[in-house]
């Protein structure tokens, strides 16, 4: 969601405050702004829409001062304008802020009693003004900063910089991120240590309930009854420099050819070059056969990864699973089994709900297995046992490689107990794991196939609804593929178990709607699905067809549009059919004009409910 870096120095903050924006980017942003101390009063630059008008602000009318704060803004409380954007200030404080302030209401009508006048739309104002309120009746700014925190209900993370204290930066963290920079004579915050790490690789990420009181040369963590707590200091192993699209127009489709290489070095962290054998860390198989149960809970496109996940944990593996959305998950207070695992999944390794959700578990007894994109991540750290996916950092909103990743990682994991277990043969071993080591190569081919897609897609954009149909385990690539196109495109999408049709979706066929079927002829349920094309395509609808070679010949008669991809082992299947639907939502997108990488409403990283 939001993002926020704060800089105290000896220098001009302003450059290296636009350039931690910039690496906030990725979390999805409607608006940005700066604020710093100049000549010891508080002067700020915001402006709507993206970072390239800030730039342009600031390019206008300089911004100067040793000491800032800025932000990125997913709106939530009032529309995505330069005067809802932060940071939100008075003449006596400024403040960033990433959350929601849960009784902003009960706080801006006391404060409007005492006669504070409110500008914007947002909960965050509240802030600025109650700090304001302390500050006036003779607080200092920390007395002022720790009497606003106590009031706060919510998720939040907050940095403050006051008029008149050019040497002091104070922030908070209380359920959303939040990280301590350490550099030479300076200081920063950050939501995450990529935000920081051009700036310094030495991190304190904080922990819930801890307040920061910094200068450019000390740093203070305290709780909330003024106690004293040490952090570690961590050497981040996040890379200063910035990731660019390089030949590519945009993030997305950088990212989406991106995918054999990192598939290839998510598989090779985990097959042992000596034996071609798949080998896990930490004991995670003794763990998972110890297991009564695995339930699997992520957000998005990682549940629909989830839901691969149980298909190959349960048919391959025999182990029995459940899967949850994570929103859901807690407030169900489901019970939970004496020694059961959980595995958790997020690119982020930040979002809210499934952070809640792990919590709920671990004060349940399960042993927590999280899958993350990004190291030093809030869901690592909580964790029992953590794997990386190796995808890099993934910048387009829209998930293409971290997805496939996970899915490669979660393959791997249901393949090696499987072969532990014995519940595969040695021959059906050595044919699965072939398919494995195959993944790299045959994503690569099926991205060969990109001019088609484009192609299709210069039809497809056209439509006002689009059904996606697959069966087993490209079920759920069915349910991603709509995801996409809608995430993108805008376009209403839908995806549906092949076998459903007939319980409701039929009846919104017609000659406008593209059905996109994922069906790969050694698929074993590909006859049942093929009966499925047929009756859609008597009710006139369009039918486009993924499949390999002998699944195109025997619809040709029934489809509009054919991509015909190479065959592939049907326990791969859901990874490499991620890599078409990715690409027809991308260039659907393109062909209609939109934010491809920045889609409206959304954000990378989820961090408030």
């Amino acid at each position: 969601m939001c993002g926020i870096i704060g800089i105290i120095g000896s220098n001009d903050a302003s450059p290296q405050l636009l350039e931690g924006l910039q690496r906030l980017e990725y979390r999805g942003y409607d608006s940005a702004g700066i604020a710093t101390l100049s000549n010891g009063k508080i002067d700020r630059r915001r402006a709507e829409g993206k970072l390239v008008n800030l730039k342009k602000l600031i390019e206008k009318n300089n911004l100067s001062g040793n000491i800032g704060i800025g932000h990125t803004r997913w709106a939530t409380h009032g529309g995505p304008t330069t005067n809802n954007a932060h940071p939100h200030a008075t003449e006596k404080v400024a403040v960033v802020h990433n959350g929601i302030i849960e009784n902003y209401a009960e706080l801006k009508k006391e404060l409007q009693e005492a006669q504070c006048r409110f500008e914007t739309d947002t909960d965050t104002e509240v802030i600025a003004h109650l700090l304001t309120h302390y500050i006036t009746q003779g607080k200092t700014p920390q007395e002022a900063a720790d009497q606003t925190f106590a009031r706060l209900e919510g998720a939040y993370a907050l940095a403050l910089i006051f008029a008149g204290e050019d040497n002091l930066m104070i922030g908070v963290r209380q359920g959303t991120p939040l990280a301590v920079g350490y550099g030479d004579d300076e200081m920063y915050l950050g939501s995450d240590s990529y935000s920081l790490a051009h700036l310094t690789q030495k991190i304190t990420f904080l922990e819930d309930g801890d307040r920061v009181s910094m200068t450019k040369n000390s740093v203070r963590i305290y709780t909330a009854d003024n106690d004293n707590v040490e952090r570690p200091i961590r050497v981040t192993a996040q890379s200063g420099a910035t990731t660019g699209k390089g030949e590519y127009a945009h993030f997305m489709l950088k990212e989406i050819y991106e995918q054999p290489a990192v598939i290839g070095d998510t598989l090779n962290s985990f097959i042992n070059p000596a034996t071609n054998e798949i080998t896990l860390p930490h004991n995670i198989l003794e763990e998972i056969n110890k297991a009564p149960r695995i339930t699997l809970i992520a957000c998005g496109t990682a549940f629909y990864a989830c839901l691969v996940a149980k298909y190959w944990l349960e048919t391959i593996a025999r182990i029995p699973c459940e899967v949850d959305v994570a929103s859901e998950f807690r407030y169900r207070e489901a019970p939970m089994p004496k020694d059961g695992l959980c595995i958790f999944i997020s690119q982020s390794g930040e979002t809210l709900d499934t952070l809640e959700a792990l919590r709920y578990c671990k004060r349940q007894d399960q042993k927590i297995l999280s899958i993350v994109n990004t190291i030093e991540s809030t869901i690592e750290r909580e964790s029992d046992i953590v794997l990386h996916t190796l995808a890099g950092p993934e910048i387009a909103v829209a998930s293409t490689k971290a997805t496939t990743c996970q899915l490669t990682t979660l393959a791997c994991i249901a393949f090696a107990i499987a072969h532990k277990n014995k519940k595969i043969d040695t021959a059906k071993m050595q044919e699965m794991g072939e398919a494995l080591r195959h993944i790299p190569k045959l994503a690569a081919e099926i991205l060969q196939h990109d001019d088609v897609i484009k192609d299709i897609a210069k039809q497809v954009y056209k439509s006002n609804y689009v059904l996606y149909i697959g069966r087993g385990s490209l079920y759920p690539v069915a349910l991603e593929g709509a995801l996409k196109l809608k995430e993108i495109s805008y376009i209403t999408a839908e995806g549906y178990a092949a076998g459903e049709m007939k319980h409701g979706p039929i009846a919104l066929i017609d000659e406008n709607v593209p059905i996109v079927v994922i069906a790969p002829s050694n698929e074993p349920l590909f006859d049942k699905t093929l009966s499925n094309v047929k009756e859609t395509n008597a009710r006139g609808g369009k039918i486009l067809l993924l499949s390999d070679k002998a699944g195109a010949e025997k619809m040709q008669d029934m489809t509009s549009w054919s991509v015909t991809l190479g065959e592939v082992h049907p326990f791969v299947a859901p990874i490499l059919y991620m890599l078409p639907v990715q690409l027809l939502a991308y260039h659907v997108a393109v062909a209609k004009g939109t934010d491809v990488d920045q889609p409206r409403n959304l954000a990378k990283s989820v961090t408030v409910e």
